[in-house]
């Protein structure tokens, strides 16, 4: 196997301390699915049934566990999830179903629950068969050694090309009692809308029904998940899941996403939504440069969308800035080629603050140099206006680097 990847330089320099949530427990162990000497394996288990909320991915090749949670999602209860890496047990056929069933029966049992109520997530590489034995036979373990503080281990086991855990937490007020929210991530390469091959799960103490965590979930997930993209390639195994286990005191349960009580832990779930999201993007496979895509004018929401995935996804735009180029030609290029209505004679393009074209030209005050220092930032900001409407999106992706193919290209060596 090839050598882990050196830490992104876009990786966070500090990392938040993660206060346990009660009513859940985490643990990690070596089960050999795939990496040798590292933990592969992570369990979170709840104390109590939580209540459970989920998106997944749109691909029409999703993997086994995405099937099983899919099917099991509706009864809106959990007391465990497990989640490997190494082996994303996707187009594993028949095979692939039968070790997700063994490890949930292997599960329940450790835990003393139902296999409905067990989710599970695997990823790595597709195509390989999945040895459900490896991962069954430490249930026991998993249980016997689970701890309230352990979710930075759990982070660090699902990763795969990452080379950084990626986790966030807030604390927000629900009526007069305070909760808190954990989440952690993983993802670096085939990244895009519609999830991507990505794991997220997030965890919370508040009382919140799972209709209302559904609904919360899937209006979130819009503005952080959907609006990254590392290579525009979008993964079998994409999952973002959602535990309360409804053991902050004094908090009142939430029964209606809509309810005005929970309005500001909706904005804090978007927010760390957001925040783990934009972590995935900054370790994009070779990433060097974080860019933020803005466009502005558009002649309604969904072409401002599509426009900012067209630049984003452009893979000359991408190269240019990893060139530090100010190729903003190469921007103009995405934005005809998207489908949606753009006048050439309106369009005005930004590196930042340095508007670099302008109603169909170069701008007459363009510097090269000015352009181009911008340009050696980590971060990057793209603006495109189109002065059509009052369409507005954004979108946030990296730069496209030789080591991007050189990760790619020895992924399963």
């Amino acid at each position: 196997m090839a050598a882990p990847a050196p830490l992104s330089p876009l990786a966070p320099k500090t990392y938040p301390a993660l206060p346990p949530i009660a009513g859940v427990r985490f643990a990690t162990v070596e089960a050999g699915v795939r990496y040798a000497g590292r933990t592969d394996v992570m369990m979170a288990l709840f104390d109590r049934p939580a209540a459970v909320a989920g998106v997944f991915t749109r691909s029409k090749c999703p993997s086994a566990p995405v099937d099983w949670c899919r099917a099991h999602l509706a009864h809106g209860s959990a007391r465990a999830l497990i989640v490997n890496s190494g082996n994303a047990n996707a187009f594993t056929g028949g095979v692939g179903a039968a070790a997700v069933a063994h490890v949930a029966e292997a599960a329940a049992k450790a835990v003393g629950a139902l296999t409905s109520e067990i989710f599970m997530a695997s990823t790595g590489v597709i195509g390989e068969p999945l040895d459900g034995t490896r991962i069954a036979r430490v249930m026991g373990a998993l249980v016997a050694e689970a701890k309230a503080d352990a979710l930075l281990g759990a982070a660090k086991a699902i990763m795969t090309t990452d080379t950084y855990p990626k986790i966030a937490t807030a604390r927000v007020k629900l009526g007069d009692a305070e909760v808190v929210i954990n989440g952690i991530a993983k993802g670096a390469g085939m990244i895009a809308p519609d999830m991507a091959t990505m794991l997220a799960y997030v965890f919370t103490d508040a009382p919140i029904a799972p209709g209302a965590l559904q609904a919360m979930l899937s209006k979130s997930v819009e503005g952080s998940f959907n609006a990254i993209t590392v290579d525009s390639d979008t993964s079998t195994s994409d999952t973002l899941m959602i535990f309360a286990t409804g053991q902050a005191r004094g908090a009142p349960r939430i029964e209606d996403a809509a309810d005005p009580r929970a309005a500001a832990f909706r904005r804090a779930l978007d927010k760390l939504l957001r925040n783990l999201a934009q972590q995935v993007v900054r370790d994009g496979e070779g990433a060097r440069k974080f860019i933020t895509v803005n466009v502005e004018g558009a002649a309604s929401r969904k072409a401002a969308r599509r426009i900012a995935f067209s630049i984003a996804n452009s893979p000359l735009v991408k190269t240019a800035c990893a060139g530090e180029d100010a190729n903003w030609g190469r921007v103009v290029m995405a934005v005809g080629k998207a489908g949606e209505k753009a006048e050439r004679d309106t369009l005005d393009i930004f590196f930042g603050k340095i508007r670099v074209a302008h109603e169909g030209m170069r701008d007459p005050a363009y510097d090269e140099a000015e352009a181009s220092a911008y340009m050696k930032r980590d971060a990057i900001e793209i603006t495109a206006d189109l002065h059509l409407g009052r369409g507005r999106a954004t979108v946030w992706t990296c730069d496209l680097t030789k080591e991007y193919v050189a990760i790619n290209g020895d992924y399963r060596s």
